[in-house]
This record gives structure tokens, sequence and C-alpha cells, in this order.
């Protein structure tokens, strides 16, 4: 049992937390953008529910039924679609099936349960609705076209068009080798695929791995035959290009998780690491992008189980992306991340880098950088402790007995239990987190020595919780933060070192 005799303060209410969390120039501009998500006015976000922009509609006839968490590949291609045209829409966010039962209310409009889905108010009252995400996004984009003020999506010229139509059947090719290079075993003799890539030796290659990279190559040659990063000559990103990123995302975590390569910054693909670099500075993408983490956790429940590689290489990369190797999800953290990079494009909000001064992201001082995306992480965290710490405490020995049933995605368990013993210390440990992240006097981001203390302090007169119990409850929340969800990754790294950082102490006492 965890014992103590510090006498220091406990950390403050949530209440007393929210209240300081706004008070930073980070949370204050969280809670204005909070306030103009319900006015539909707000800058892109995963949990939008309404989207007005510059229309003077305040009720929007289509709306738009999406997954709640920005973990389906094809509701965020057509969320981006949406974000770039400034289409007036309304949002409803619904379940992905791996991840817990659909409402029943859009079971009734929507009887397969398929995402997205548009539905759209007609002239008699009723209500058409159409699946299919490509359907969608043609559909959205023929209503919403250049002769009333909107961004065409699609090119003009009839050329064009006939090379959209050979680049989306090159997705096509792409998502089918990809899916044959992660789903199946490769031989014993395949050997390290970054070596084999550069020293000119692909005819060593599986069938499999030898058709990935073709593809990749291809997609990397169409793209450096524009002057620009995207597909077309354009200012903005087409619809071509919002059909490659979902996947080609879920690729970059997958290939360097189950295989052992990071395709980008491998030095092959110089284009498409261009193009990535030009969809991280757009807002629209940085609300719906998943860090690798989250992606190699919501794959399998999708496309089914992949299959490992090379091991030395693949335990490189396994190891950082799930902070495995001891050091990847510890204080204090790099200023970068070493697969995902962070400052090519917008790390935080335009609201919180606008407020904090941040807006050459690139060239930020790495220390108020810092405070930022730790005063976010306090913000999310004080805004729902209470129910956070319900969560968290699923992870104690009587928590997560699931009454009703499980599903498909490991990080998803709707219908788990609380550990009620666990749950008060769990709370307190987690207000003192909350209020560590606020700390922004340290140069090393580790927390000052009296944190130590008030974590000691948590365990007083409770002695029938066990350190153990809690240490799982807090491992329990630090493996189910996700990005987008919950956070952008510049800051939800904070959140699960801190919570590594008090999980460390509990462990030695």
């Amino acid at each position: 049992m965890f014992s103590s005799t510090a006498t220091n303060e406990l950390a403050k209410s949530w209440k007393d937390l929210e209240e300081l969390t706004q008070k930073t120039a980070t949370g204050n501009a969280l809670n204005n953008d909070l306030q103009k998500r319900s006015e539909g006015l707000s800058v892109p976000h995963v949990h939008n529910k309404l989207r007005l922009f510059s229309s003077s509609e305040t009720k929007p006839k289509i709306t738009l039924y999406r997954d709640h968490a920005g973990w389906c590949p094809y509701c965020e291609k057509t969320m981006l679609l949406v974000e770039e045209k400034e289409i007036p829409i309304s949002i409803e966010l619904v379940n992905m099936r791996s991840y817990g039962d659909k409402p029943r209310e859009f079971l009734q409009i929507v009887p397969n349960g398929l995402l997205p889905a548009l539905g759209v108010e007609l002239e008699d009252g009723r209500k058409q609705v159409i699946t299919e995400s490509q359907v969608i996004m043609d559909l959205l984009d023929k209503w919403h076209s250049k002769e009333n003020g909107y961004k065409s999506m699609m090119p003009d010229d009839e050329a064009d068009r006939r090379r959209h139509e050979v680049l989306a059947r090159l997705e096509r090719d792409l998502f089918s080798w990809w899916c044959t290079f992660l789903l199946r075993p490769e031989m014993p003799s395949a050997g390290n695929l970054l070596s084999k890539l550069t020293g000119g030796d692909k005819n060593q290659m599986s069938q499999s791995m030898k058709g990935f990279l073709d593809c990749i190559q291809q997609v990397d040659t169409e793209l450096s035959s524009t002057p620009g990063p995207w597909f077309f000559d354009s200012k903005h990103p087409m619809m071509i290009d919002f059909i490659y990123i979902s996947h080609i995302e879920r690729m970059l975590a997958s290939v360097s998780y189950w295989k052992g390569f990071n395709i980008r910054d491998c030095g092959k693909f110089s284009a498409l690491d261009a193009w990535l670099d030009a969809f991280d500075q757009r807002e629209s993408y940085l609300a719906f992008k998943s860090d690798f983490y989250t992606n190699v956790k919501d794959i399998p429940p999708q496309y089914g189980p992949p299959f490992y590689g090379d091991r030395d290489e693949v335990d490189i990369y396994t190891g950082i992306i799930s902070g495995a190797d001891g050091s990847s999800w510890k204080l204090p953290l790099p200023h970068d991340d070493p697969l995902q990079p962070l400052y090519r494009g917008l790390p935080l909000p335009s609201v919180v880098l606008d407020a904090t001064d941040l807006q050459d992201y690139a060239n930020a001082d790495p220390k108020k950088m810092s405070i930022a995306c730790r005063h976010m992480a306090a913000w999310k965290l004080a805004s729902n402790g209470e129910n956070i710490s319900k969560f968290a405490s699923r992870g104690g020995s009587k928590g997560a007995k699931n009454p009703r049933k499980t599903f498909a995605a490991e990080l998803a368990d709707p219908y788990a239990q609380s550990d009620d013993i666990v749950l008060p210390i769990v709370e307190k440990v987690l207000k003192v987190v909350c209020e560590a992240l606020l700390e922004s006097d340290s140069d090393t981001e580790i927390p000052p020595k009296e944190y130590d203390d008030k974590l000691k302090s948590c365990f007083i007169s409770s002695n029938e919780v066990s350190k153990s119990d809690v240490i799982n409850s807090l491992k329990y929340l630090r493996d189910r933060i996700g990005v987008p969800r919950d956070l952008p990754l510049a800051s939800a790294r904070y959140l699960r070192a801190y919570l590594n950082w008090a999980i460390d102490l509990i462990s030695k006492e």
C-alpha cells in the first residue's frame, strides 16, 4: 500500500483548476473558441457540430453524419472538403461500429449504419439520405459551385479531368498494395525495407513490399509533375488530394509501426514530403489528423490484424510510437517528435498560436511552445476533470467490468465501469497532474519538487487503495489519449508524459 506523511496542500478543486487554465492565454483563447463552436464560427475542430463560415444561414439544410473521434478515413476526407470549401453544414457525431453501438435515432435514418452519411432536407419536409464518401463529396462540390462563390475541387480542363480519373485509380491501387503489404506475413528473408530501397536491391523484396513501394513512387512522380505541392497546379488542395490524404496518413503510421520504415523524410519521396508539409500547414487538416499511435490502435479493428516485418527495425519504431522505449513519452520531451514533425505546420489551433504570439511556430522559442502545449492539456483536463477521473478509474482492479459487451477497438470500452474505491485517489492525482501542467517556470519541464510531495499527499489516510490500482488507472488513461479526439499531438504528448511522471513517482514509493 502507498503511504506518506507529507502534509503539503493538495491540488485545488476542478473548478479552481478550470479557472486557473482560463487565466492563461491558451486557456482563454480555447474558451472563447469553445463558445464560437456553438455558433458555427470556430476554427476547424473535430468536435464541431455546426459550420456556418460566412453564410447568413442559421440552420443549414444538409447534415453530415460522421464519426465522433475523427478516426474514420472516409469521414476525414469528407470533412476536409467541407472545411476547404467552407460549406455551411450541420454535423452529427456517431460511433463507428467497432467503437460502440450506433444510436437508434441514427439507424432509423441510415439502417445500414454506414459513415459518413449525408442528410438533405427536401422542400416537402422529407429527408433524403446519401451514403458513400465519394458520392457525398462529389455532390457537395457540385451543389456548392464556383459560380456560387465556392472553391471548385475538380479541374475545369477536360485533360485534367481525365488525369483526375487516372490518379483516382492509382489511389485504389496504392490502397490495395498497402493492405496486401500490411495484412500478409513477409518471408523471414524479407529483410530491412529501407536498406533494400536505398541500396538498389529491390529485386530481393517480396512482391507485396515491391508493389507498395512502386505505387508510392508513382504517387511521388505524379506530385512532382506540378509546380506546387498539390496533384494539380492549384493554390489549394483539390478533390484528389483529399482522396489520398486520409489513407496515406494511415500508411505512414502503419508502415513505421509494423514494417520498421518511415516513408516520410526517408530521402526517396521528396514530392510526397512537400505534399504532406503543405497539408500540415492547413488548419483543417490539424483538426482531423491522427498521430501514429492513435492510427495504429485504430487500424486493426477497421482493416484486420497486420503482420510485423523485420523485428530489429520494427522494435525501434514501435517503441517510439507507443512509448514503450522508455523515453519518447517521458519528461523532458524533445522539442520535436522524431517521427512526426510538429512544426512544419500548425502544431496547435491558430487561436492558441495567435494568443501566445507563436504564429511563427517553425522558429518559436521551444520553452514558450512547451508552455502553450502544456496549458492546452491542462485546459482539457480541468474542463472535464470529474468525468476523466471516472474514465481513468476503469483501470482499477474492480473496474472495466463491462456489463454488456466488448467492441473490436482496443481503445473502446463504452460500457466499462469505474473502480469506485480507487476513484477518489485517482481524481486527486489527476488534479496534481493538471496543476503541474500549468507550472511554467521550469526550464526542464519537470515539475518542481513540491509536486512530488503533493502526489504523496494524495494517499494520506487511504490505506485501502493499492498503488498498483492507481498506477493502472493512470496507464489506462494515458493509453487512451486519442489524437485528434482529445488533443492535437503537440499537446497530447505532454499529457502522456506528465501522466508517466506521476506513474513513475508513485511506483518508486
